[in-house]
C-alpha cells in the first residue's frame, strides 16, 4: 500500500509535465482531445520566434552571471558562519536565507522600489539595466549556495584539515588545497542549482527588465497574452529538458534531499 501510495503521488506530480510534453507535439493549433495528428511544427515556430530565442540567450547570460557571483558570495558566507562563531550568527544566517521565505512577487516589487529610490538619489538609470537584474538574481542565488555549502561543511571531517596543518601547511594552503577541493562538489551543485533558480525566475524579473531585453519566462508570458497554441508547450518542453538535465547533474554532486 505504501508503494502504491508513493506511485500515485509521483503520478500526480509528474502528470502536468507529461501533458505539457504531449501537447507540444499536437498538430492542431486549437487544443482538443484526441488530436488529429502529431507534428514538430510548434518547435519550428518557437525557434523562428525572435522573442523566444533572444529571451533564452538573455536568460542564460543572466543566470550564468548570477550563479557565479552568488556562489562566490555564498561560499564565503557559509564558511564564515560555520567555521567562525560570532555574536549575531543566527541573525546573519536568517538574513541570508530570508529570500527563500519571501514571496517572489513581493521581493520583485521591493527591489524595484529600492532601485527607483536609488535612481532618485544618484540621478542615474538603474531599472532596466542588465547589472540591476543580475544583482537582483544574485539575491536569489545566495541562499541556495549558503544551504548547500553549509550542509557540505557539516559533513567534512576536520581531522583532514588538522592533518594538513600538522604537516606544516599554513592556513591559506589548508584552505585552497584541502578545504576548497572537499567543497568542490557542493560548489558545483550550488552553481548549477543557482543557474536554475535564476533562469526560471519570473516574479523578480518582471518589473526589472527593459523593452527588448526580456528573459524567456517573460517572453512566454507575453506570448500567452495574444496566443494559445502548442508553441508554448514546445518552449516549456525545452525548458523542462534543460532544467531536468541540470537537476540530474546537481544531484550527482550533492543529494538534493540534504538542502531542500
Amino acid at each position: 500500500m505504501l508503494r502504491l501510495f508513493v506511485v500515485v503521488i509521483y503520478g500526480v506530480m509528474l502528470c502536468p509535465l507529461f501533458f505539457v510534453v504531449w501537447l507540444s507535439f499536437f498538430k492542431d493549433a486549437i487544443l482538443y482531445f484526441p488530436p488529429s495528428g502529431y507534428s514538430l511544427a510548434w518547435y519550428v515556430n518557437a525557434w523562428a520566434n525572435k522573442s523566444f530565442v533572444n529571451g533564452f540567450v538573455f536568460s542564460v547570460q543572466v543566470a550564468i552571471f548570477s550563479a557565479v557571483v552568488g556562489v562566490l558570495v555564498g561560499v564565503a558566507a557559509a564558511i564564515g558562519i560555520i567555521r567562525n562563531p560570532f555574536k549575531g550568527k543566527s541573525v546573519v544566517n536568517t538574513l541570508l536565507l530570508s529570500p527563500l521565505l519571501m514571496p517572489g512577487i513581493v521581493a520583485g516589487i521591493a527591489i524595484y522600489i529600492f532601485y527607483i529610490q536609488a535612481e532618485n538619489l544618484v540621478d542615474k538609470d538603474i531599472v532596466g539595466t542588465t547589472a540591476s537584474l543580475v544583482l537582483a538574481h544574485v539575491c536569489l542565488t545566495i541562499p541556495w549556495t549558503v544551504r548547500m555549502v553549509s550542509a557540505s561543511l557539516h559533513g567534512l571531517d576536520p581531522s583532514i584539515e588538522e592533518a594538513a596543518s600538522n604537516l606544516g601547511a599554513n592556513a591559506v594552503s589548508v584552505f585552497w588545497r584541502v578545504t576548497i577541493p572537499m567543497l568542490r562538489p557542493a560548489m558545483v551543485a550550488a552553481m548549477l542549482f543557482s543557474f536554475i533558480v535564476s533562469f526560471e525566475n519570473l516574479e523578480v524579473s518582471l518589473s526589472l527588465v527593459s523593452p527588448g531585453r526580456t528573459t524567456l519566462p517573460i517572453a512566454v508570458m507575453q506570448y500567452l497574452e495574444f496566443n494559445l497554441d502548442p508553441t508554448i508547450a514546445a518552449v516549456a518542453t525545452v525548458q523542462i529538458a534543460l532544467l531536468g538535465a541540470i537537476m540530474l547533474i546537481t544531484d550527482r554532486f550533492v543529494k538534493l534531499s540534504q538542502v531542500v
